[in-house]
């Protein structure tokens, strides 16, 4: 089906052409019609499948339908598990929305609180954000969700897994009945928790179910290297020179010490690369997300907090240093390449430690993944070490009170005196007897 068959408001369909858009995908082509019908829809589709688009569509025509004015109080809300899903998410609004006058407003933390604050204030049509800053705006009365027409729950699967159901449903609890709104769930899997979700907080959900040929998104070419751990990155060295068409490359390991540790060595041996990790500042995030997205890095070193929420066009890369813990991140993680119908290659390394994840994760894609022995050829064994960053030295400590110590003379002793008595023979007032020098007066 073509966009142009579902009839949708000018002002929508330009922005559909401004965004390139021409044939709905399979999760698009169900959705969209029953959302525009003013259905509730509960979706199940893959990453990378054009879910986004699909409920940001539907709330741009029902939002222009409806004709109310921008005021403080939102008229619909997007909730989403990771501040980079809410910047993805306000960055594809920016486009399909630009002609719809609509505006669109980012909350989340780690950064800008007054700025979120007041853009609040000003007026807004859609919040599309995390629950934990979004609850605390609430209750502070800076907006009301009174006038919230429309809802949308982004990654819902995800919210369980990030312990977000208790302020979801806190949220769910202040808006209007879902007999008064449209409410719209998509989510990777629709699990029985994701349903009973569906059961109680929407309206005879439609369900729309897509289900793949496989779980791995298509068009991604998989490869598996048995690898020893000293020499996972002698191997990745070698295949970065020799793999053909790298432009952007995503590699995933499962603990921040890891992460550091090969992002070091990558830089020392002249990779254009940077860490992304869950305690790096909101700020600094998203600055080197904007590098990678413009090429001046080529390379990002993540932790899973960066396998959802995270779509770069072009990632033509996503190498798994680490195989995952949890086999449904290996979904994920691959996911960030072969986006909207691109190909895209994912090269993951097992080595003694994290072999043992393997099975339970070609259990879970239903095929083996395919693998090999890497050849002498592959390895790169002459390169730099990282330079082990300086400590810095403790700091000295203030003497107390911004004062000076003093420090105690001892009392000096007249040759041949005895102890306690100065050189005038009276005894010293520290030795506790006499009385003080200068005839008896005190200081």
């Amino acid at each position: 089906m073509k966009f142009t068959e579902l009839n949708l408001p000018d002002l929508v369909q330009q922005g559909v052409v401004d965004a390139g858009f021409e044939s709905l995908t399979p999760v698009q082509e169900e959705s969209i019609p029953l959302a525009l019908a003013g259905k509730d829809v509960a979706a199940q589709a893959q990453t990378g499948t054009g879910k986004t688009a699909a409920f940001l569509i539907s709330l741009f025509c029902k939002l222009l339908a409806s004709g109310k004015r921008t005021s403080n109080n939102p008229r619909a809300l997007v909730m989403a598990p990771t501040r980079e899903l809410v910047v993805q998410i306000c960055k594809d609004a920016e486009t399909l929305g630009r002609h719809t006058g609509l505006k669109v407003q980012p909350i989340f933390g780690g950064v800008d609180y007054e700025k979120q604050r007041n853009a609040l204030k000003d007026g807004v049509d859609i919040i599309v954000a995390t629950p934990g800053r979004l609850i605390d705006y609430f209750k502070q009365r800076v907006f009301s969700m009174d006038r919230v027409e429309a809802l949308v729950i982004d990654e819902a699967d995800r919210m369980f897994d990030m312990g977000f159901i208790k302020d979801l449903r806190y949220i769910l609890r202040k808006l209007p009945p879902f007999e008064k709104r449209q409410t719209m769930l998509f989510s990777a899997t629709l699990s029985a928790q994701v349903m009973e979700l569906a059961y109680e907080f929407m309206d005879l959900a439609e369900k729309v179910q897509i289900e793949p040929e496989q779980v791995a998104a298509e068009k991604i070419d998989q490869i598996l290297y048995h690898v020893s751990r000293k020499e996972k990155f002698a191997l990745l060295l070698g295949l970065l020179k020799k793999e053909s068409g790298v432009e952007r490359v995503m590699l995933f390991v499962n603990t921040k010490a890891e992460a550091e540790r090969l992002n070091g060595l990558l830089n020392a041996n002249e990779v254009a690369s940077a860490l992304l990790s869950g305690d790096i500042p909101q700020k600094k995030r998203m600055r080197i997300l904007d590098q990678f997205k413009l090429g001046s890095l080529t390379h990002l070193v993540a932790t899973d907090v960066a396998s959802r929420g995270i779509h770069v066009d072009n990632v033509t890369h996503v190498i798994n240093y680490d195989l995952p813990q949890d086999r449904e991140d290996y979904v994920h993680r691959i996911g960030r390449t072969a986006r909207a119908g691109a190909t895209g290659r994912a090269i993951s390394f097992a080595d003694e430690e994290t072999v043992y994840q393997l099975a339970d994760i070609e259990d879970y894609l239903g095929e083996k993944v395919p693998s090999e022995m890497p050849l002498d050829e592959d390895f790169c064994f002459n390169y730099k070490r990282a330079i082990p960053k300086r400590k810095k030295p403790p700091e000295k400590k203030p003497a107390g009170d911004g004062q000076k110590r003093r420090r105690r003379r001892r009392p000096r002793r007249r040759p041949g005196g005895k102890p306690g008595e100065n050189s005038a023979g009276d005894k010293d007032k520290s030795s506790g007897g006499g009385a003080p020098a200068g005839g008896g007066e005190k200081d």
